[in-house]
């Protein structure tokens, strides 16, 4: 038998039939499921430095477990001395198991290790049902060794659902166990 991330296991199992009961589904295939997470990062410095994508992109492949891509600008900007063509980020997009893998990842080791830690803020879902999340340091994620890295840097977290709403991404989310503050 193939192997199953947990997570996913759980949605086939218990979350359909949550979502279903809470938002009154005539379809299975009306219940929203996440379809992708994309990690990505900016590196402004990297007009000065060169080395520092590759820093990012390595960060990112180890916290993902996936190969990250480097982020090229689409047009000049002269005050920043930026070209178009210029590599200024990274970025990496999940998708099926490793997607599953990096959230169960995200939720159970990661975040707790957040100081003082909350919960995350349910303000980041952009009208259709999408979820934005920034993370201020990638020393977080236990992949990472914190003593090679060369500077502490954020990324930003985006979990593409195919909910129609905010309040059903939010509940998709939830089930999944994504920690949202309570108001």
């Amino acid at each position: 038998m193939a192997y199953i991330p947990r997570l996913k296991q759980e949605y086939k199992e218990r979350i359909v039939s949550a979502l279903t009961e809470e938002f009154s589904y005539t379809n299975i295939m009306q219940v929203p499921k996440l379809e992708k997470i994309v990690i990505s990062r900016g590196v402004g410095a990297a007009v000065a430095d060169k080395k520092l994508i590759d820093y990012a992109v390595d960060e990112l492949s180890r916290i993902s477990g996936q190969k990250a891509v480097s982020t090229m600008s689409k047009k000049d900007v002269a005050s920043f001395k930026l070209r178009k063509g210029m590599p200024i980020g990274a970025k990496v997009t999940l998708r099926g198991e490793r997607m599953y893998e990096f959230l169960d990842r995200l939720i159970t080791s990661a975040l707790p290790r957040v100081r003082d830690f909350n919960g995350i803020k349910a303000n980041g879902f952009d009208g259709r049902g999408n979820y934005n999340l920034g993370v201020t340091e990638q020393i977080i994620f236990p992949e990472i060794n914190i003593d090679k890295v060369n500077k502490v840097a954020g990324m930003d977290i985006t979990f593409v659902t195919t909910a129609d709403t905010d309040k059903e991404a939010k509940s998709l989310l939830s089930e999944l166990g994504l920690p949202f503050k309570k108001n």
